[in-house]
């Protein structure tokens, strides 16, 4: 099943996903959990790149590099709906190889099911 990636738009949701529950690794920090009023059959993520990570080029290259890593994450792996993802990047990210960082980031997001 293909679901459509939604961006968290409200400083609201993304004060109230900082206080949930949330899981670590080497390349990201990503906070979890149920939001109100939240459209179950699309997936709600958003990415943050911190400035000290780099100028901007880098730092868009991180988000290309996890929205990609999600849309394939969406379509290999079955992940719960109903939860709003928040994924804030660290630097280690930026020097990384792309396939350690997808391993990395689909055992994270087995663990949260």
């Amino acid at each position: 099943m293909r679901s459509k990636i939604i961006a968290l738009s409200k400083n609201k949701e993304f004060k109230t996903l900082l206080k949930k529950k949330k899981t670590s690794n080497k390349y990201a920090t990503i906070y979890f959990g149920y939001l109100d009023n939240k459209n179950n059959k699309k997936l709600n993520i958003s990415f943050v790149t911190k400035k000290s990570l780099g100028n901007a080029v880098k730092r868009n290259k991180v988000k290309r590099r996890l929205r990609n890593i999600m849309n394939d994450l969406v379509k290999n792996i079955s992940i719960n709906l109903n939860f709003s993802f928040l994924v804030i990047a660290k630097s280690t990210m930026l020097n990384s190889e792309f396939k350690n960082i997808k391993e990395t980031l689909f055992q994270e997001f087995k663990k949260i099911k």
